[in-house]
């Protein structure tokens, strides 16, 4: 167990400085942080509200995080692929599972400091009105959920191909449908064309029914275990395409 979760740590290391010797990392939570202000006050009209709450950069995290998270996982298996040196990897005396546990883990670091990073909004909106604190502190813990969720999809995508764009493609899409599906307009209709418990059944696979709950300040267990469900399948998945290419 030691070596493994040391394994894992040096993995992390390599793959978290990665990210900031490019100057990838520092445009992401550049636009990241950008887009997270304005949809937390200018397009969700938080002086007009005269509400102190990040509501609304709560409410459209999940579209952020559809344009943005496969950008950051895109490259993590496509570019091994596309350079050659997976075949390099699969030699290493590292196994599949702490190779891809390290990828992982890193990507969502990287992801709970750029939301990290958005700390100031807290202060403002405390500094202005008198928020709840604890529904605050759940959201973001929602959100590093679903950003979890969101890299391990992604981390699945990027193996099928060695072109980053088209793993930056299809996880968008993925993650786009995982969205959609819970949303009320979509639910009204397919109102007609399905049952109301097929309905019901497919909205409760959607990361809006789960985080929605999430960032109002109440965290069910069942949604914590959603999010994991989805990280572990993903990850269970990549390890699948991952062997069988090894296999190959």
């Amino acid at each position: 167990m030691q070596r493994f979760l040391r394994t894992i740590l040096t993995i992390v290391k390599r793959e978290l400085k990665g990210y900031f010797e490019s100057p990838v990392a520092y445009v992401f939570i550049f636009i990241f942080l950008a887009l997270s202000g304005y949809f937390a006050f200018q397009f969700g009209e938080f002086y007009i509200r005269r509400q102190a709450n990040l509501d609304s950069f709560f409410k459209y995290l999940p579209w952020l995080f559809i344009f943005l998270i496969p950008a950051v996982t895109m490259r993590l298996w496509a570019e091994e692929r596309r350079t050659g040196t997976i075949e390099l990897i699969m030699t290493l005396p590292v196994t599949l599972t702490e190779t891809i546990l390290g990828k992982f883990l890193a990507s969502w670091l990287f992801m709970g400091l750029a939301l990290a990073l958005t700390a100031p909004l807290i202060f403002t909106v405390t500094y202005l009105g008198d928020p709840d604190l604890g529904a605050l502190f759940a959201a973001y813990f929602g959100g590093f959920l679903m950003a979890g969720a969101y890299l391990s999809i992604g981390l699945m995508t990027s193996a099928l191909t060695r072109n980053q764009v088209i793993a930056f493609i299809v996880s968008a899409v993925i993650c786009l449908f995982l969205v959609l599906i819970g949303m009320d307009e979509v639910m009204a209709a397919l109102s007609g064309l399905a049952p109301l418990w097929l309905i019901r059944l497919i909205a409760g696979f959607s990361f809006m029914t789960h985080f929605g709950s999430i960032y109002r300040g109440v965290i069910d267990l069942r949604d914590v275990v959603y999010f994991l469900s989805v990280i572990f399948l993903m990850l269970f998945l990549n390890g699948i395409i991952l062997q069988n290419r090894k296999a190959a």
